[in-house]
């Protein structure tokens, strides 16, 4: 827990690097465990250690977003396009770190209804869901050898190619 004296701060500026291009993201220390991210385009958001109070994500909990993030926004055209551009989706990432301190595995839930479907179609648009999200996802890409990535749209498990 931080105390009032440890409270962040935003006066500890972000270095400027001489590498920065497209894909760039910093973070700068702004109190004890607790930084500010930032991309290039300026968004920000606060990274700090679990036994922090307040508003900010961990390193872990970043990993999942960025998982279920890049899932959603890969079967987000293929999604729109049968279900027309206004579908509500919201994709939950479940998981604990284990003992050895690494994730073995996050479980990706879609939560999208597909009652409006039949069979037939529901099915069609599973199979394009989970060609999109293997095709486009670069972050499961990146870390599905080390990390298990199960996937459930409307609860139906999603059945996955190696990517």
């Amino acid at each position: 827990m931080t105390t009032a004296d440890e409270q962040p701060t935003t006066q500890h500026a972000h270095a400027v690097s001489e590498r920065i291009g497209p894909g760039s993201v910093s973070v700068a220390r702004i109190g004890p465990r607790m930084y500010e991210g930032l991309n290039e385009r300026g968004a920000t958001l606060r990274v700090g250690g679990p036994e922090l109070e307040g508003e900010h994500f961990t390193p872990g909990e970043l990993l999942k977003l960025a998982v279920i993030a890049c899932s959603g926004l890969s079967a987000d055209r293929v999604t729109a396009r049968r279900l027309g551009e206004d579908f509500a989706l919201t994709v939950w990432a479940h998981g604990k770190s284990a003992d050895d301190n690494r994730y073995h595995r996050i479980d990706e839930e879609f939560l999208l209804d597909l009652s409006a479907l039949d069979a037939d179609e529901r099915q069609q648009l599973l199979d394009v869901m989970t060609k999109a999200i293997e095709r486009g996802c670069t972050v499961a890409r990146t870390i599905d050898e080390v990390v298990e990535l199960p996937t459930t749209v409307d609860g139906t498990e999603l059945r996955h190619a190696p990517r």
